[in-house]
């Protein structure tokens, strides 16, 4: 299984080929791409490259998106506790999934605090729903990004399924 440094060059470079397939497409008109699209897609790519790898389930340990979030690196470690590693946390719609509820999770906890400890603060307002054409751009670089992942890992697409399949057949 590679390592975190070789999970992000095949990211990077799995990036890189795509932004230049984009642009040549962009330029022929066969696609049409706003520079807020391209944004939304490349940070959202960029995140799940980045800080929200599925390998903070091994949070407890040195893990390159740990390390990445700094001193904030901690805030993981409950999580890699409450997954084990390539369990759920590595399938392809529930892992990344988990990791965003864990990141909303962490965002609730400190708001509450904040509002506890400083209750006169005004907080920033809620964002308003996103339009689909912000949505997309920021769900498929994320997604993306995390399938990549699996990919290299040798991860199928059907990760946990194939043993509750073999469950209720009776293997």
């Amino acid at each position: 299984m590679p390592s975190g440094r070789v999970h992000n060059l095949i990211n990077i470079a799995a990036y890189s080929v795509l932004a230049a397939g984009a642009l040549v497409a962009v330029r022929q008109q066969w696609l049409v791409v706003t520079p807020v699209q391209a944004l939304n897609f490349s940070l959202a790519y960029a995140a799940g490259t980045f800080l929200l790898s599925p390998d903070l389930d091994l949070a407890e340990g040195k893990v390159d998106s740990k390390r990445h979030w700094g001193i904030l690196g901690v805030l993981w470690v409950p999580y890699g506790m409450l997954f084990s590693h390539r369990g759920w946390s590595h399938s392809w719609v529930i892992g990344p999934l988990t990791r965003l509820a864990y990141v909303a999770l962490i965002g609730l906890l400190l708001v509450g605090i904040l509002k506890f400890v400083a209750p006169g603060v005004s907080l920033p307002q809620m964002p308003q729903p996103l339009s689909l054409k912000v949505t997309v751009p920021l769900v498929l670089g994320y997604y993306l990004s995390q399938w990549l992942h699996l990919m290299a890992d040798g991860v199928r697409p059907d990760h946990g399924l194939r043993k509750g399949y073999r469950r209720v057949r009776g293997r």
